[in-house]
């Protein structure tokens, strides 16, 4: 009896040790801002491909045409604000990594392939209020800017960085991957299923280009790897095995439209696949947060259902 009051005596210790040191320990402060990161909205220069040309152009101002040309800008408000605030997360992220200044000596470009999408052209009303309504408005993680990816739609379920882009340079852990937005509800027929045959040679041009490696005469294809979400990850075409992010790269990411392949196949001279969703699946998902916003969703509860343990922070008013 004494050794059991003994023992219950020691677990009460042990417990209220616990909540007092608890009680005690730092409460996570909000993040600090972004070292160097402007206090006053900047002008930026601008690339403009399309005229070869450089402008300097107020970034709130650029931000209208990248979300005017990145998202359809009849959508939800909310949608375009949460694009908003990832544009102006990706551009801030890219000038302080100097990426375009290298190429062009600007901060930015129209080129989709260096930078995003920018067409004035497209902005209405509804992605002005967009951009306003979130102005200065970044996502960041330990006080760093976030990777700002997003995709068309994700297929229903996120992915991790390496394993919907392959991208390993540098941990990634504010991606929420596993999440499903049921964005399959909303979205267009030719994103819920899609199939497309492509010649061999046309696929053994592209496996050479990936690996270096001859896949020779195709007759097999088989998918042997596949990510936590489903995906492609790894992809044997004949004797060769590649990435199946940098598969899809080669053979072209408007006909493979995502790594969310269900099927794969030979036929005849042909390569057939078959999947769902259109985009890498990394980051947000534009019609998962079309449906979040039709549902009353906050920009910013947007970009937590896809950004986890990440702050919102306002650089400048």
């Amino acid at each position: 009896m004494i050794l059991r009051l003994i023992k219950i005596a020691l677990v009460a210790l042990v417990i209220a040790g616990l909540i007092w040191g608890c009680a005690r320990a730092p409460q996570r402060k909000p993040d600090e801002p972004v070292p160097g990161a402007p206090k006053e909205e900047p002008t930026i220069s601008l690339y403009i491909k399309e005229r070869d040309i450089k402008k300097n152009i107020k970034l709130e101002e650029y931000l209208a045409g990248v979300v005017a040309a990145e998202m359809e800008p009849t959508w939800p408000e909310n949608a375009l604000a949460a694009q908003a605030i990832l544009a102006r997360t990706f551009t801030m992220e890219n000038i302080q990594a100097g990426r375009v200044r290298k190429l062009h000596g600007t901060d930015a470009s129209t080129d989709i392939e260096e930078f995003q999408a920018y067409d004035p052209s497209r902005i209405n009303d509804k992605v002005l209020r967009a951009v306003a309504s979130t102005r200065g408005q970044v996502i960041t993680y330990r006080g760093d800017y976030v990777k700002g990816w997003f995709s068309a739609c994700d297929g229903g379920i996120s992915a991790t960085a390496e394993e919907g882009l392959a991208y390993t340079k540098e941990p990634t852990p504010y991606i929420k991957a596993g999440a499903r937005d049921g964005c399959l509800e909303v979205t267009v027929p030719e994103n819920r299923h899609w199939s497309v045959t492509i010649p061999l040679e046309q696929v053994r041009a592209a496996v050479r280009e990936i690996s270096g490696q001859d896949p020779g005469n195709i007759n097999t294809v088989e998918i042997v790897e596949r990510g936590p979400s489903g995906r492609a990850t790894r992809i044997q075409v004949g004797s060769a095995t590649v990435g199946g992010p940098d598969l899809r790269l080669a053979l072209g990411s408007d006909k493979v439209r995502s790594t969310l392949i269900s099927s794969a196949r030979i036929e005849g001279y042909n390569l057939v696949l078959e999947g769902k969703g259109f985009g890498h699946g990394v980051g947000l998902c534009q019609w998962g947060a079309n449906k979040m916003a039709s549902e009353g969703k906050s920009p910013q509860e947007i970009i937590k259902f896809y950004y986890q343990d990440v702050d919102i922070q306002k650089l400048w008013d």
